[in-house]
């Protein structure tokens, strides 16, 4: 049986992690610029020097956290096997972009009930991972393919293009990877495009079948709206009737009354007599 973290060391980490989350996130962008500048201009000498050194300062940053990380984890190996996201980041330099989709979480504009905001924060995710997942992806295919024996992707429009292509699955064919590099990077822009495709989709869903739910309990309130107000006319109409009816008991019981009263004086007199 695995323990719980203990209090010290769940907030020693997640004081960490608050701490540094922006600077990661800085880190993840610097590194997107860098590897943008070195793949799209192809510096040469001393700014290629600086674009590889800075590459490599990110990919320390990220190393560091990962290292404290761990070491502040209670118990180490669930932190380790539900944070295999960060290993990748530090495993794979191209995903260390993908760092900045947590500026796209922070996105408030669809968030104004409890469901609703967790369904604008997935839709945001989404529409900022393809975006990211396409620049990045390009980037990389390109690197990986341009000037390479047999690949007709020469240009970030091709390499634009191809992303788009795969990641949607699509696959015109038109344009194909030949090194394993570049397949690699089309794989897992595959299996990214039919992951997103498949929140987007469920995200839909969910939204189709609240907005069925509110319609039928506005449905719902409506009749039993009407149905108390004609509850209350009956009501109404129930004791109109009982009040008329007191009132035709009260003047039927003094209309009887003097006629009573001559009886009894007749039969007094013949007594009399």
């Amino acid at each position: 049986m695995i323990d719980a973290a203990p209090p010290e060391h769940r907030s020693a980490l997640t004081y960490w992690r608050q701490m540094t989350e922006w600077p990661l996130t800085a880190a993840a962008l610097v590194f997107l610029i860098a590897y943008a500048w070195q793949v799209l201009g192809e510096p040469t000498g001393a700014p290629r020097a600086v674009a590889e050194w800075t590459m490599n300062l990110t990919w320390a940053v990220f190393v560091v956290d990962y290292i404290i990380s761990l070491s502040l984890a209670r118990p180490r190996w669930r932190w380790f096997y539900t944070h295999l996201f960060d290993l990748a980041v530090v495993a794979l330099p191209v995903l260390r972009p993908l760092r900045l989709l947590r500026l796209v979480t922070l996105l408030r504009v669809l968030q104004r009930t409890a469901g609703t905001a967790l369904r604008g924060k997935i839709i945001t995710y989404v529409i900022g991972a393809v975006c990211l997942l396409v620049f990045v992806g390009s980037l990389a295919i390109l690197e990986a393919e341009r000037g390479q024996p047999g690949s007709q992707i020469e240009s970030y429009g091709d390499a634009l293009w191809r992303a788009i292509v795969t990641i949607t699955t699509v696959g015109y064919g038109d344009e194909t990877t030949v090194t394993i590099t570049g397949r690699l990077v089309a794989v897992a822009l595959m299996i990214g495009g039919i992951t997103l495709i498949s929140t987007a989709t469920g995200t839909l869903a969910s939204w189709i079948v609240e907005r069925i739910r509110q319609d039928d309990e506005a449905s719902q309130a409506a009749t039993q709206a009407q149905f108390q107000e004609l509850e209350r006319k009956l009501d109404i109409l129930i004791a109109a009737q009982q009040t008329a009816g007191d009132a035709a008991g009260n003047d039927g019981a003094q209309t009887r009354s003097p006629d009573a009263a001559s009886t009894v004086a007749v039969h007094a007199d013949a007594a009399s007599h």
